[in-house]
């Protein structure tokens, strides 16, 4: 065996560092070299909770309050959750219309993990074949202005119901929660276009299938805040493992009562009877062999599940925030009322064919969404790497678009936070200015925005106008007698903008339209 002399240890040395050397460049080389990104500014954060600390209660407004101190375009961390926050039109337009396809998906949800149909709802369903055949039939079909027009009646005669209600109410001089009866009111009004059926009768099917889908919606908020702390999520599964068994399972169980009821009713006439409900014609399609897509049970349940939790929700919190406004600004609900009678007269109810003529109505409205938009923020997902503002946005991005600080941004509209629905009677030429700027998009944009819009700005314009024109509406004051009152305008936290507060109150009647 050779010993190794001390001149030769060097050469030893050299060698094993070359051999390590090697071994390290082969090992570098070999390694995909990830490109260096520039992205959008980011807050200070912190380990393991990401931006979290810099979240509060009211969601909305503490992104709003990120935006303006660290600007419109922001990248943040929710635990382990990469977050973007689009907060101005302009990048809000890079989105909507640049990139409208890059962003064509909606991120994944509690919903998807099979709460709900797993990802069968329209909603939430990935961009691709089912999605556009979706879209069309609620475009042609579902939601058209065929469909809205055939039950308008279905409309009128539960709206006639909710100012009965008040009337009584107002002959009793008893106050009123508005939120619950708007809620009830917009419920009944979902309820018989889908299913034929009232949600305010004792014990049936269309109360049940609103109390499960309230059920699924509180459990998924539960399931949303393990979300953000990535692999934990695992652990909100085993806590809620139950109710995530047992609510899809009695929701599916009722829903395929209704159909089987729908199913028979069309057999015994021959599929033309009259009064065909959303359910009839999705049915039809269902059973359709030649029609581009073949749509299965679980698609058309989970659509109207789409409809309850979109539709019912929805217009009843901006109905709300509507009549908030309101009975704090009298003057605007005086004028309202002027313009209500001088189009409609005094010896009649204003009716769904009057909306047209009652411009400062419908300003009342937009401005209203302005400032309480449906849903503050419009979720989206990047399907592949682009660019927003010269950023990099890497592929599987999710993204908000924080509508409540575009609608109240102060280069687009004066003075922001003020409710003035006289900006919406400004010239065409000022109006299609904002609106080509995306700085009005209350039911979102591009190829997702809302399909439902329409008739969501239908049953608030009708609303709105019988309850102003039929009622005064006393709110009371601070020592709870008489009126005078200020309906507090605080939102409370959530996806969906409500009020904190309800608004509670006495309908003075000013218009009896059952009066003989």
């Amino acid at each position: 065996m050779a010993i190794i002399n001390g001149d030769s240890f060097p050469y030893l040395i050299f060698f094993f560092l070359w051999l390590i050397s090697g071994f390290l460049l082969k090992y570098h080389f070999k390694k995909p070299i990830k490109p260096i990104l520039h992205l959008p500014p980011s807050p200070p954060s912190l380990p393991f909770i990401g931006h979290l600390h810099h979240l509060g209660r009211v969601g909305f407004k503490c992104f709003h309050n990120l935006a303006t101190k660290h600007g419109p375009l922001l990248s943040l961390h929710l635990g382990s959750l990469p977050l973007l926050v689009v907060s101005s039109a302009s990048y809000a337009a890079e989105i909507f219309k640049t990139n409208d396809l890059t962003f064509s998906n909606k991120p994944k949800t509690p919903f998807d993990e099979g709460l709900l149909f797993q990802n069968f709802g329209f909603i939430s369903a990935p961009y691709g074949d089912y999605w556009r055949f979706m879209k069309k039939l609620c475009v042609t079909e579902l939601l058209g202005t065929g469909m809205i027009e055939r039950s308008r009646s279905v409309r009128g005669e539960e709206l006639q119901g909710f100012l009965q209600k008040m009337v009584e109410k107002a002959c009793k001089n008893e106050n009123v929660d508005l939120e619950n009866e708007l809620m009830k009111l917009m419920n009944n009004i979902i309820c018989r276009m889908v299913m034929s059926t009232r949600c305010s009768e004792e014990e049936d099917e269309a109360q049940r299938c609103k109390e499960l889908v309230e059920g699924s919606m509180e459990l998924a908020g539960k399931m949303a805040v393990a979300y953000f702390l990535g692999p934990l999520k695992k652990v909100g599964c085993w806590v809620f493992r139950k109710q995530l068994k047992e609510i899809p399972r009695q929701i599916d169980e009722l829903l395929e009562k209704i159909l089987k009821e729908h199913e028979e009713r069309a057999k015994r006439d021959g599929g033309e009877g009259e009064g065909k409900d959303l359910m009839d014609i999705l049915l039809k399609v269902y059973q359709d062999k030649d029609a581009e897509f073949q749509i299965s049970r679980n698609h058309m349940k989970a659509f109207f599940v789409d409809l309850f939790i979109a539709g019912t929700h929805t217009s009843a919190d901006s109905t709300h925030w509507v009549m908030a406004l309101l009975i704090n600004h009298p003057n605007v609900f005086n004028k309202l009322r002027g313009e209500i009678e001088s189009v409609v007269g005094k010896n009649r109810l204003v009716e769904e064919s009057d909306i047209p003529n009652l411009h400062y109505l419908q300003a009342i409205v937009k401005e209203t969404l302005r400032l309480y938009p449906l849903g503050p923020f419009i979720p989206r997902v990047s399907c592949e790497d682009c660019k927003i503002g010269g950023f990099d946005i890497p592929k599987e991005t999710l993204v908000l678009i924080n509508l409540y600080s575009i609608m109240r941004d102060p280069e687009i509209w004066d003075n922001p936070d003020e409710f003035k629905p006289e900006r919406f009677l400004v010239s065409h030429k000022e109006t299609n200015r904002q609106n080509h700027l995306l700085g009005y998009v209350p039911f979102g944009g591009g190829r997702r925005m809302c399909p439902g819009s329409h008739l969501a700005l239908t049953i608030i314009h009708i609303t709105v106008a019988s309850m102003v024109q039929c009622f005064d509406w006393k709110v009371p004051g601070e020592d709870g007698d008489g009126d005078g009152g200020k309906v507090n305008m605080e939102a409370k936290s959530g996806v969906i903008m409500s009020m904190a507060h309800p608004i509670v109150c006495l309908p003075v009647v000013r218009y009896n339209p059952f009066a003989a």
